[in-house]
């Protein structure tokens, strides 16, 4: 199989040349036969540029931009020869299952210093209360099954992301749910001892809003694994989700997480952790409502009475 790429040398002129620049496109004209695929002409250009790998290229085409997906056949688009094809360089990449580790990373070792290192952070040492004590534990094991689906779970469609995004993410876990939430959380005034504890530390409360939290989880882990099977290893696949959770919405992993973050909140009463909850659940919708309108655009039997996130609601 053949594929050839000719670069132009200028975008054109007017209007068009604008918005090219604007987004900082390169224009391509291809030659493609039946058998050419989103994939070969990525590799085509990479093999014309070696910096521009193919996780590194974002390809478009049609006067609507359409966006040029890995796997599909490039007759799925009608391209033919001397059509053109747009490439914007995303810059350098990295892999999202790197991008996991670390922004996972960080919660656990804030709240792991801020917890057994009390005197580093507020100038003193004393003994943390019970809320404190089951906040630590829970929220440690949040993370850490984070880290381990990360690990043993999580089946990527996208393999990359601009390495530049990591720190925008990482900012997210790292200072918001890590060294913000740990700080005020763990602190002397809710210590054992102190009026705050006392109000906090009803043992009824406390038993409830963890059996929340770790039903929460147990659904999130099996939301994540009913993802995984849908996708065979070393494919793009994508297929309708259906079963516990999926009946109701398009994500409900995000739906779970959101619940197990509200136990947290309502068991510490702290706006450190009321933030976290509100930007990441709002966060997390963001990201549901694009993945419910992709479902529905790709597939047009998707289930007319899923919602995204919030069941019977959004």
């Amino acid at each position: 199989m053949q594929l050839s790429i000719a670069k132009r040398s200028s975008p054109g002129k007017g209007k068009d040349a604008k918005s090219a620049s604007s987004a900082q496109r390169i224009l391509f004209t291809v030659d493609v036969d039946d058998s050419s695929s989103v994939d070969d002409l990525k590799k085509a250009i990479a093999k014309k540029n070696k910096a521009l790998y193919p996780e590194r290229q974002r390809l478009t085409t049609g006067e609507a931009k359409s966006i040029l997906e890995a796997g599909i056949a490039l007759s799925k688009y009608n391209l033919k020869d001397g059509d053109t094809v747009y490439l914007k360089d995303l810059g350098p990449q990295i892999g999202w299952q790197t991008v996991f580790y670390i922004e996972y990373i960080g919660p656990i070792i804030f709240h792991y210093l801020v917890y057994n290192f009390p005197s580093i952070f507020y100038g003193r040492a004393f003994e943390h209360s019970e809320i404190q004590r089951r906040v630590y534990i829970l929220v440690m094991g949040h993370f850490i099954k984070r880290e381990l689906e990360t690990a043993f779970v999580h089946r990527f469609s996208h393999g990359t992301m601009p390495l530049l995004n990591v720190f925008k993410n990482s900012f997210h876990y790292h200072i918001l749910s890590g060294l913000n939430l740990a700080y005020w959380v763990y602190g002397p005034s809710s210590a054992q001892g102190t009026a705050l504890a006392a109000k906090l530390g009803n043992p009824t409360i406390i038993a409830i809003f963890t059996g929340v939290f770790l039903f929460a989880e147990l659904s999130n882990l099996s939301a994540h694994i009913t993802l995984r099977n849908l996708r065979p290893p070393g494919t793009r696949v994508r297929r309708i989700p259906y079963g516990y959770g999926f009946d109701m919405v398009s994500c409900p992993n995000y739906l779970f997480e959101t619940l197990a973050w509200v136990s947290v909140a309502a068991m510490t009463r702290n706006l450190a952790a009321v933030l976290f909850l509100v930007v990441s659940t709002a966060q997390m919708y963001i990201w549901a409502i694009k993945k419910h309108k992709q479902y529905r655009r790709e597939f047009p039997d998707y289930p007319k009475s899923r919602k995204a996130m919030f069941p019977l609601i959004a």
